[in-house]
């Protein structure tokens, strides 16, 4: 077997069902889990009908690459959303969602022959950030997230030695947990390392369309050529339509930005296998063609962090984020992984402790003390679970 599989660490919900497995929740109140970020809002209509509509193309085998017409629309999307213009035959590549290419990305541009391989991630952090750089045969620095700075990931924290042996560097805007956005001057800052040091920065916006300012969240293509860095070099963005386009079991998604490094990619997943059958390619069309069930989608989110927010900031240490469907709460007496089995046993709300979704770096845990909460649910739902919150937190020990 693979000796580096040894080094995985179990997946956060894996942790929390053997920290719960104790746990008998009270009878009096139905389950509401807050735990897992899976979207939950209806699918459109125009993707299912676009989805049954191109059934027949069950029968061929896809090519890696996506026909033309969905790397097209996939541009003309990036074009509208970000101001930005890639080559649909040379800068895009469609995906099965935004996890696989995370993980597939590191095996493409890690090379583990060179002394102390280094991914850099946030910390904390999207586990399969750390999975792939590990299965690449390279080591992990993280940038723990600061609380003065809205939890933005703190990259000064990360020595000069470990950028220089930096092959790869994820980064996550809007963040998970956090829901932070990278501004303009903080892209400056990791394209000046890249350039210094020649890793390749995997921006994960799987979030970007979920925001509650009048402002969009500012992608890594658009920082980059407000930056004058048309060619995107060293970049490489992914994203999906899970969040976006409420669609999680299509695994559909893309990645854009350097010529060179999305030859390269395509290489490794003609091999891989990873080919997007031609029906969801239709269904990814519609979606990425269509902004009206985005706009309402992000409404619906608007609306229950509307409610939800006001009535947790009274017992919590929790903000309305700048995007993103989680909130990332502060919990009375700061043990994270109590607070959630006591909220559990008692009021029958599944939460994620925050320290399950860190490493210990820099001598602390940056997510011991916080919970996270994904607002997934419908509005009932999430108001009924607040207020379970409130309940428990006002008589919590």
């Amino acid at each position: 077997m693979n000796p580096l599989l040894g080094k995985l660490h179990p997946y956060p919900f894996e942790r929390l069902r053997a920290l719960t497995r104790d746990i008998t929740p009270s009878p009096a109140h139905r389950p509401i889990s807050l735990g897992l970020g899976e979207p939950r809002h209806a699918t459109p209509a125009l993707i299912e009908q676009a989805l049954t509509g191109a059934l027949s193309g069950l029968s061929s085998y896809p090519a890696t690459a996506g026909t033309p017409a969905l790397r097209e629309a996939i541009a003309g999307w990036v074009a509208r959303r970000y101001g930005a213009r890639i080559d649909p035959a040379t800068q895009v590549l469609p995906v099965l969602g935004s996890r696989e290419a995370l993980f597939a990305l590191a095996q493409t541009v890690v090379d583990a022959t060179q002394p102390d391989a280094t991914v850099v991630c946030p910390n904390p952090f999207y586990q399969i950030y750390e999975g792939a750089a590990l299965l690449a045969g390279a080591q992990t620095a993280f940038a723990n997230s600061d609380p003065a700075r809205n939890f933005a990931a703190d990259w000064s924290a990360i020595d000069a030695a470990t950028w220089a042996r930096t092959q790869l560097l994820y980064t996550c805007s809007p963040g998970n947990p956090t829901g932070a956005v990278m501004p303009l001057a903080e892209w400056r800052q990791l394209f000046e390392l890249s350039d210094r040091h020649g890793f390749v920065i995997a921006s994960d916006e799987c979030y970007s369309e979920i925001y509650f300012r009048d402002e969009p969240p500012l992608g890594a293509l658009q920082a980059a050529r407000a930056l004058g860095r048309d060619d995107f070099r060293n970049l490489i963005v992914l994203t999906s339509l899970s969040k976006r386009s409420n669609v999680p079991g299509m695994r559909s998604g893309f990645v854009a930005g350097d010529a060179s490094v999305i030859e390269r990619f395509l290489l490794y997943r003609t091999y891989h296998g990873s080919a997007m059958s031609l029906p969801v390619q239709a269904a990814s069309i519609a979606a990425w063609n269509d902004e009206a069930h985005v706009v309402a989608n992000r409404e619906l989110y608007r609306t229950k962090f509307a409610q939800v927010t006001p009535l947790l900031t009274g017992v919590l240490d929790v903000k309305l984020p700048d995007a993103a469907f989680y909130l990332w709460a502060g919990v009375p007496g700061g043990d994270d992984v109590a607070y959630a089995r006591g909220l559990l046993a008692q009021y029958n709300v599944a939460v994620l402790p925050g320290s399950l979704l860190a490493r210990q770096a820099h001598g602390v845990n940056p997510g011991t003390g916080r919970i996270r909460m994904a607002l997934v649910a419908t509005v009932e739902e999430c108001l009924e679970a607040a207020q379970r919150i409130v309940a428990y937190t006002r008589t919590y020990k």
